[in-house]
């Protein structure tokens, strides 16, 4: 009986061990995580503290996508006359002005055009007086009217002529207005329309160029713009007029604010739909074909934030400290949110507590460390 009885009793001290034992380790953490200050520590530390605010904070959409450029600012270069390519000074990647000699071609036809062209001025003016002169006969019935007939008739075929050459001579890069006998020339100038760069040279010197051939393209850098790819997931957050920010791997700190001007309506057979960006203002450096990382603002919404020095990280987890008043300061585990203009969103506290009231703003790590300096006592 004696036996049970010391055995019942051993028990039942080691149960009470055990209670005392667990409910120590429920409060440990409370107190590891709480620091106390006299003023002259919080005086030295610099500690400032004030509420948590609440902000209107964008959720953000990161993409990729390539620098493009339109159809109708790839330029091609023709010359439709054709002849020979007797110089040029282009290079891919040359900027031109408007206006700038982007190569001077030559060839006989050239020499035969013009002349074709002096001729039927001469001839026009001829036939013009003919027909003021056979008008005023006839006028007067001193002229049957198949004579004026025939006399309009060559004035008019005349006028056609003289048409039809200024405007070949015009496709070829010649002023038919400056154009004369002391002016003939077998070299034709071409001449940049847009202020851009060259994509490419598709000809060498002495080749001879065929009606139609492309000798360089030309980019217009006025409409170049990012085409983003987007998941269809993620379409619906997207509309026209949404600002987006662009940068290259090389210089990710370098970004270029753009505007969503276009929406593809056609899904590829990655399930994502192309979207068009125009640059705020466009950079020379970007070039077509070359890589962009993109980030869009996709929501906006009013949430709780504290400035990103009031968090310190630990252990791989974002922390702040809650003001307890009278110097007492407690460390909360925090999940955080969207982060913007040196706020971070605070999703989440420590499930024994709510948001508090008033938190450490600056020099947050001076509390971690005294946790960590008592922790190792």
């Amino acid at each position: 009986m004696k036996k049970y009885s010391f055995l019942l009793l051993t028990f039942l001290i080691f149960s009470c061990q055990t209670k005392e034992e667990s409910t120590e380790n429920t409060l440990q953490p409370a107190a590891e995580n709480t620091v106390q200050l006299n003023p002259e520590q919080l005086r030295r530390a610099g500690i400032r503290t004030g509420p948590i605010e609440n902000r209107s904070m964008s959720s953000r959409l990161q993409v990729n996508g390539i620098i493009d450029v339109p159809p109708q600012n790839m330029i091609a270069i023709t010359f439709p006359p054709g002849g020979y390519l007797k110089s040029t000074r282009l290079l891919p990647g040359m900027h031109i002005r408007k206006g700038q000699e982007l190569a001077i071609m030559e060839d006989p036809k050239l020499i035969q055009l013009q002349q074709d062209y002096l001729t039927a001025l001469i001839r026009g003016r001829q036939l013009e007086q003919e027909f003021l002169r056979q008008q005023d006969l006839n006028r007067n019935k001193a002229s049957s009217d198949k004579i004026f007939q025939e006399a309009e008739s060559a004035y008019k075929t005349g006028k056609v002529l003289i048409r039809s050459l200024s405007e070949q001579l015009q496709l070829a890069g010649i002023d038919p207005v400056n154009l004369n006998e002391n002016t003939i020339s077998r070299s034709v100038a071409i001449r940049s329309g847009i202020d851009g760069y060259v994509a490419s040279v598709k000809v060498n010197i002495g080749a001879y160029i065929q009606p139609g051939d492309i000798l360089f393209e030309l980019v217009d850098p006025e409409d170049i713009h990012l085409n983003m790819t987007v998941f269809e997931k993620d379409i619906q957050q997207l509309s026209i007029g949404q600002k987006v920010k662009t940068w290259t791997n090389t210089h990710p700190e370098k970004k270029y604010p753009c505007e969503i001007i276009l929406i593809g309506k056609e899904l590829d057979e990655h399930r994502s739909v192309e979207v068009h960006c125009h640059f705020e203002r466009y950079d020379k450096t970007l070039l077509p074909g070359m890589f962009m990382n993109a980030e869009i603002d996709v929501q906006q919404r009013t949430v709780p934030v504290v400035p990103e020095k009031a968090l310190v990280n630990f252990q791989d987890k974002s922390y702040l400290f809650a003001d307890d008043g009278g110097g007492k300061f407690t460390m909360l585990q925090v999940l955080t949110g969207i982060k913007e203009s040196g706020f971070v969103e605070v999703m989440a506290v420590d499930a024994r507590r709510e948001l508090p009231q008033t938190i450490v703003l600056d020099n947050a790590y001076t509390l971690l460390m005294q946790l960590k300096n008592k922790a190792e006592e």
